[in-house]
């Protein structure tokens, strides 16, 4: 392993503002997301509208966080009034970047001095095409489809040829490092547009790929593929070679996640962290891989493997439903109902399921983000208590402060 002095930048999903702040507490260096619906997870993920662009920019810029609008769906002539709002108001409140795919959409954020990200929908796979795209971005997003040795390749030749983007500075090339894959060449899949007249490309997918097909011959014989789902590739995890990937000369790691829980965002940043911190200061190790994919094996995933980084082809497919794998579910307990700042209280709703002293809990929101508990004392109805059911009001100390919009969650193993 390789020391290094430079700065690798963690990039967290946000799909609402309660994994936007699970983002920033967990140690992301950057968050992305959509507003409005020329992103690719317009379906999938709630998405911001314009109103929420200064409220991103308060919880961020004041810890240093690079916030980034993805813009990289297709675009059609009649969506560019909606463009040029989202990049107008992007650059009046101070957004870092814009990830953008199509070139109307980069020429228009460069025309008005808005920093662009190359999106990963255009599929740069070699160091020419990166150095066209420098002259209009900073960054460069590469092909999932790469290996770690192409990948260094591109890297090395930037170093080489002094490939510098607008600002004057060596582009920066950016990779997938965790999350769902797609069976489709960086992303572009029609499967959704052929059976649903809803394009992927334009953020409406309807993951076809993630379901149990029959094959039926010319003479009618069906087979049912039950071994396993041949389009639903397992997620990515580099987190047991971050140390290969990092000495590729990677500058940004993006976790994939905007459809995913606020949860999902909180273990999987901090777990990216760790490793990143660890990396960096040589203490990374076999005995700390094996403690963080515990850790991300508990939030929502589609089992793991190591995308086509260390040169393999495409076929670690979901042997079984490609819902989650996680190795531990939320149960929907309640919801929060005052916090009682001097005495460090909060005070909760039952409004399903039992708990009892010695519950590992969670809660989320879009102010508190996710903060997981034990709980080492209870009250019911203002009196001690082992445990509490249905419609009862609990009190639990807590040193962080809920809110009203707040749920809490029972955590148990799957």
């Amino acid at each position: 392993m390789q020391h290094i002095d430079r700065h690798i930048e963690l990039m967290a999903p946000a799909g609402n503002f309660e994994s936007l702040q699970a983002a920033i507490d967990n140690g992301a260096d950057s968050v992305y997301f959509g507003v409005e619906q020329l992103n690719m997870r317009a379906v999938s993920s709630i998405n911001f509208v314009l109103e929420d662009i200064p409220e991103i920019v308060a919880r961020c810029a004041p810890k240093g966080i690079r916030t980034y609008i993805t813009l990289n769906t297709i675009v059609y002539d009649h969506d560019m009034n909606m463009v040029k709002n989202i990049v107008g108001e992007a650059k009046k409140h101070g957004i870092t970047a814009i990830i953008a795919a199509d070139h109307a959409v980069i020429a228009f954020a460069r025309s008005i001095g808005m920093e662009v990200h190359i999106s990963t929908q255009v599929n740069v796979t070699n160091v020419e095409t990166v150095k066209f795209y420098a002259l209009f971005a900073d960054t460069v997003v590469l092909s999932r489809e790469l290996s770690l040795n192409q990948i260094k390749k591109i890297t090395d030749a930037i170093e080489k040829e002094q490939v510098k983007g607008p600002s004057g500075k060596l582009v920066e090339i950016e990779i997938f490092g965790h999350g769902a894959l797609c069976m489709a060449v960086s992303g572009k899949c029609y499967l959704s547009l052929h059976t649903h007249n809803s394009s992927a490309n334009r953020g409406a997918c309807r993951q076809n790929c993630r379901k149990k097909y029959t094959v039926t011959d010319e003479d009618g014989i069906q087979l049912e593929i039950d071994n396993e789902y041949i389009m639903s590739p397992q997620d990515l995890c580099t987190i047991d070679f971050l140390d290969k990937v990092l000495d590729a000369g990677v500058s940004v790691l993006k976790i994939e996640g905007r459809g995913r829980a606020a949860d999902y965002v909180a273990t999987t940043i901090k777990c990216y962290r760790e490793a990143i911190d660890a990396y960096k200061e040589d203490t990374y190790s076999k005995e700390m891989v094996e403690s963080w994919m515990e850790r991300l094996a508990t939030v929502y995933n589609r089992g793991f493997w190591s995308g086509y980084y260390l040169g393999q082809e495409l076929g670690e497919w979901t042997k079984d439903h490609p819902g989650s794998h996680a190795t531990r579910k939320k149960l929907f307990v309640g919801t929060g109902e005052h916090y009682f700042t001097k005495a460090g209280i909060a005070q909760f709703k039952l409004e399903a399921f039992d708990i009892k002293i010695g519950d590992k809990m969670l809660i989320t929101g879009p102010t508190t983000g996710v903060k997981e508990f034990d709980i080492d004392k209870l009250m019911v109805n203002d009196i001690f208590a082992d445990q509490a059911v249905k419609g009862d009001q609990v009190t639990i100390p807590l040193d962080f402060k809920i809110r009203k919009s707040d749920k809490l969650y029972k955590l148990v193993e799957a």
